[in-house]
C-alpha cells in the first residue's frame, strides 16, 4: 500500500545520492532535511516532527553491524571527536570527516546502501563511489582522503589488515589556487570600504597578520600581549600542525581594531555584533564586500598569497616567511621564496649580460 507524505520532498544530489526534506505545515517557504528515507523505521518520526517544525532525535540507535562499513565509520568518528576534546585534532577535521563518511555509508548503488557492506571492500568499491562524485572533484578526492585516515586507523588497531582506499588516484585537477590580490584591487577595496567599517577591519587583519580565514573569525583583543611598550598578536592556528604565531600589531591594524563602534570576543563581528559562527559565513560576507567594490575572483586566501610574495620580494628568508604565515615546514614557504631568488638572480645576470662590450 502506497503511504502519501504531504510535503515531503525527495531530491536527487549530484552524487547520486537521496536527499529528503520535510516542508513545514503553514510555512511554504521553511523546509527541515531528515538524514533517512521512508524505508528506514524511524522515518515516520522524523517526518512528523518535521512537519511540525520540530526535529526529532532517537533515543537509542541501534548498534552498526561489526566489521561493516558503519561499523568502521562510528568507531573512527567517535576516536575522532575525542581527540578534538582532548585538543589533538581540529573540530572542522571532525565536522569534514563526519560529513564525508556518513555520505559514503548512505551511497547506494547495484550492490546496496555501502554502510551495510563489509569494511573489507574491495579498492573497486572506493573507485566507483569517487568516479559517481566525479561532478565534484574536489569533494570525491577529500572523500578518498577520508577513508584512507579512516582504514589507517583500523589497521593501526589490527582490525584489518589492508587500506583499500590506498591507491585511489586523485581526479581533481588544481589550477593554481587562489589568485594573490593586486595593488588596484586594495585600493579599489579600501576606497569602497573605508576604516571604521567591518570590511575594513577585516582587510587590514589579513594584510597585517597573513592568518587564514578560520583564524580569522575568533582573533580578538584576547590575543594581544605586551612586549618591551608594544602590542604583540599571539595565536596559535587552528590548523593542525600549524605552528605558534607571534607578531607585532602595526600600527594600520591597531588604529583599524579601535576605529570600531562594537568591540566583541574577535575583532570581527557581523551585523549583529556576533563573532561569524563559521569561516564560510565570513567567506560569504567577503564575497559580497568584494563585489560592491568591484573585486572580482579575489578571495581571503588571495591575500595570504599577496603577503607572502610581497615578503619574499622584499627579501625575507624561508624562515621569516614560515614565521609569519604560520608554516611548520621550509617547503611550503619555499614556493614563494624560491621565485623571488631566481628573479633576483637573473636581474643580476641580465646587468653581467648589460655590461658586456659588444
Amino acid at each position: 500500500m502506497r503511504v502519501n507524505y504531504p510535503g515531503l520532498l525527495i531530491e536527487k544530489h549530484r552524487n547520486g545520492a537521496l536527499r529528503y526534506r520535510v516542508r513545514v505545515e503553514g510555512h511554504k517557504t521553511r523546509r527541515v532535511s531528515i538524514p533517512v528515507g521512508p524505508d528506514d523505521r524511524d522515518f515516520a518520526n522524523y517526518y512528523h516532527a518535521a512537519r511540525a517544525g520540530a526535529d526529532w532525535r532517537p533515543d537509542v540507535r541501534p548498534e552498526p553491524v561489526r566489521k561493516s562499513l558503519d561499523w568502521l565509520a562510528k568507531g573512527y568518528l567517535d576516536n575522532l571527536e575525542r581527540l578534538v576534546q582532548a585538543k589533538l585534532a581540529s573540530p572542522l577535521t571532525l565536522k569534514q570527516r563526519r560529513s564525508m563518511l556518513r555520505r559514503l555509508c548512505d551511497y547506494v548503488d547495484e550492490d546496496g546502501r555501502y554502510g551495510d557492506l563489509s569494511m573489507d571492500a574491495p579498492q573497486a568499491a572506493f573507485v566507483r563511489v569517487r568516479d559517481a562524485w566525479s561532478a565534484t572533484p574536489g569533494e570525491a578526492d577529500n572523500l578518498m582522503k577520508s577513508c584512507r585516515a579512516m582504514y589507517a586507523w583500523a589497521i593501526e588497531r589490527s582490525e584489518i589488515s589492508h587500506n583499500p582506499a590506498e591507491g585511489v588516484a586523485k581526479i581533481h585537477q588544481p589550477r593554481g589556487g587562489a589568485k594573490p590580490w593586486t595593488a588596484d584591487d586594495l585600493k579599489r577595496f579600501k576606497a569602497k570600504h573605508p576604516r571604521g567599517t567591518t570590511a575594513h577591519l577585516w582587510l587590514t587583519l589579513q594584510m597585517f597578520t597573513a592568518c587564514r580565514i578560520g583564524d580569522a573569525i575568533w582573533l580578538g583583543r584576547d590575543c594581544e600581549i605586551q612586549r618591551s611598550g608594544q602590542t604583540w598578536l599571539e595565536w596559535q592556528p587552528r590548523k593542525k600542525g600549524s605552528a605558534l604565531v607571534t607578531i607585532p600589531m602595526l600600527p594600520p591594524l591597531f588604529a583599524a581594531t579601535r576605529a570600531v563602534k562594537i568591540v566583541g570576543t574577535s575583532y570581527l563581528l557581523t551585523d549583529y555584533g556576533k563573532p561569524f559562527a563559521t569561516p564560510e559565513s565570513l567567506r560569504n560576507r567577503i564575497q559580497k564586500w568584494c563585489a560592491a567594490a568591484g573585486v572580482v575572483g579575489k578571495s581571503s586566501h588571495g591575500i595570504r598569497k599577496a603577503v607572502a610574495e610581497l615578503l619574499a620580494e622584499a627579501g625575507c628568508s624561508q624562515h621569516q616567511i614560515m614565521a609569519i604565515m604560520a608554516h611548520s615546514q621550509a617547503k611550503t614557504s619555499e614556493i614563494y621564496t624560491k621565485g623571488a631568488q631566481r628573479r633576483a638572480m637573473a636581474g643580476d645576470a641580465m646587468q653581467i649580460l648589460a655590461a658586456l662590450d659588444w
